[in-house]
């Protein structure tokens, strides 16, 4: 990519210009006095075709958020997904999830033919089954992907060779990637594995990305390698509709980056020498967090770790790039597992729990400053949650980075049989420079935690929000929103009163996450209208 930095648009086009970022820090601090917004991931929007996309529903979400006077949409991660269908291991840091594509745009621009949709399956409308969902959605995107190509359909040609010309670093890669994944994908289920990880089941000189071997695959895959190309075209194109939709309306959207990346992505291996491989192309060290009260073992996430030192050396290019490729998606990005900037949990490969690692110094202060000279100030979310130490603190407040509060961590006793005072959730230790959640993606509904707590618990947490009880869930939307955060954003689970069977995430399951939907009638007058009178009372009114 190039050095830009502004993505405006122009006669339907995108375009770039330079100082977008700092203008956009000055926006989006502007309207930072007193906001509220609502969490909801793609995946979770209503559709006919099994689950969320950028059609017709994405457009009228935005209308219920500004007829409920929010000026936040948040998401979660929006690339493809790999194993257990979770935003947060994606097969790529830059690309798009084609399931997001919506196949009745591409019908009424006349790349499917209408026809072809009149076969559409019934999906559940509560949950994305995704093996349904693959089976009919992927065949017909690819027939628009090959439509197009044919040069029938939609005339925007110029655009898309813009596009290819704009991401190549690392849309070609990508391409390939997937194209090979798909490819030893079927071996590898044949011999009994899930996937094929580039690293053991692709050929040698295709995994260590001979030259030669390069681009004979490309040749015998081009066609397929042009589809995937146009696909993320499709994706970008949908979703800058969506995103300058929401814009237009005063609604930030407020993105998602995982600050570690999956081992089976194109990132790791299209740029090896990043992570700490050694030459054979196996992981030597790995991230997670250590031992404590919650496990004995800690938890081992498996994720490459970085090369910091090569990082440094090519002035954090491949950064740069991931954070612009960020702002192009989104107006304010959150990052994830953010303390990892400043040091992470190093666990050797080979260990089979994260008992013995050790913490790691990474150059976070380096990177952030290398953003922002070549971004201006960053409007970025820190996830600063779990211990956190001064030294990442002091992180976060140099470069003016909001954190994060939760609600559902707020409330612990003193040891006395009272409510602690000091726990740094509770809204009265607050300061404006955080965003407050009643709960995120990975915690269980408002409802359902309550429910699950113990009758003296319960008590303190009625007695702390000077509650009866009789809708604990809006009560903790209004210790959220009266709180002194600059922003508020809850759950759209949460202001639907939804109990655990609404749960997004449970962090360390694998099969039953990531596939929660919301029935188009849920999206109200009653509800939108209790809202804006919350955003109202408490000053965080959009517009």
């Amino acid at each position: 990519m190039d050095s830009i930095d502004t993505i405006i648009l122009q006669n339907g086009k995108i375009v770039k210009g330079p100082g977008y970022f700092s203008i956009l820090f000055g926006v989006v601090m502007s309207t930072y006095n007193r906001r509220a917004g609502i969490i909801l991931h793609p995946v979770s929007l209503p559709s006919q075709d099994g689950i969320g996309d950028f059609g017709s529903f994405s457009f009228k979400f935005i209308d219920f958020l500004q007829a409920a006077g929010m000026s936040v949409w948040q998401i979660l991660p929006l690339g493809p997904t790999g194993y257990g269908d979770s935003p947060y291991t994606s097969v790529s840091s830059f690309a798009g999830n084609p399931l997001f594509i919506s196949l009745d745009t591409l019908a009424d621009e006349g790349l499917l033919d209408s026809e072809q949709l009149d076969a559409r399956p019934r999906f559940n409308p509560d949950r994305v089954e995704y093996p349904r969902v693959y089976e009919w959605k992927v065949p017909l995107i690819r027939d628009a992907a090959r439509t197009f190509i044919e040069g029938n359909g939609a005339d925007y040609r110029d655009e898309y060779r813009s596009f290819c010309e704009e991401e190549v670093d690392w849309l070609d890669d990508y391409a390939l990637f997937v194209t090979a994944k798909d490819y030893y994908d079927v071996q590898a289920r044949e011999k009994g594995a899930k996937n094929s990880m580039w690293n053991r089941f692709w050929p040698k000189k295709l995994a260590l990305r001979d030259p030669a071997e390069l681009e004979r695959c490309r040749g015998q895959w081009e066609q397929e390698i042009e589809e995937e190309k146009v696909i993320q075209f499709f994706f970008y194109r949908q979703w800058t509709a969506v995103k300058n939709y929401a814009n237009e309306r005063g609604i930030s959207l407020l993105g998602d980056i995982p600050i570690f990346v999956s081992a089976n992505s194109s990132d790791v291996w299209s740029h090896p020498e990043l992570f700490q491989l050694d030459k054979k192309n196996q992981l030597t060290a790995v991230a997670g967090v250590p031992p404590d009260y919650f496990s004995s073992t800690g938890q081992r996430w498996g994720n490459p770790l970085y090369r910091w030192e090569e990082h440094r050396r090519t002035d954090f290019k491949w950064w740069i790039s991931r954070i612009k490729r960020a702002f192009e998606l989104a107006d304010i990005v959150r990052i994830d597992h953010f303390r990892g900037l400043e040091a992470c949990w190093e666990i050797p490969a080979a260990e089979p729990t994260a008992i013995h690692g050790a913490w790691v110094k990474a150059p976070g202060r380096e990177l952030l400053q290398k953003l922002r000279e070549e971004l201006g100030e960053l409007p970025v979310v820190a996830e600063d949650l779990g211990v956190i130490t001064p030294e990442v603190e002091e992180l976060r407040k140099e470069f003016r980075l909001q954190g994060m509060k939760v609600l559902q961590f707020a409330f612990e006793t003193d040891g006395h049989g009272g409510l602690n005072p000091d726990n740094p959730f509770l809204p009265h230790n607050y300061r404006s420079d955080y965003v407050v959640y009643t709960g995120t993606h990975d915690n269980d509904t408002s409802l359902g935690w309550f429910q699950q707590l113990g009758p003296d618990m319960k008590k303190l947490v009625l007695e702390y929000l000077g509650a009866g009880g009789d809708d604990i869930v809006w009560e903790l939307i209004r210790a959220a929103f009266v709180s002194v955060a600059r922003t508020a954003i809850v759950p759209l689970q949460d202001v639907l009163r939804l109990n655990s069977d609404a749960r997004m995430n449970t962090p360390g399951t694998v099969g039953t996450n990531w596939n929660w939907r919301v029935r188009p009638e849920a999206l109200n007058g009653d509800v939108s209208g209790k809202l804006k009178w919350f955003a109202r009372l408490y000053n965080r009114l959009s517009g």
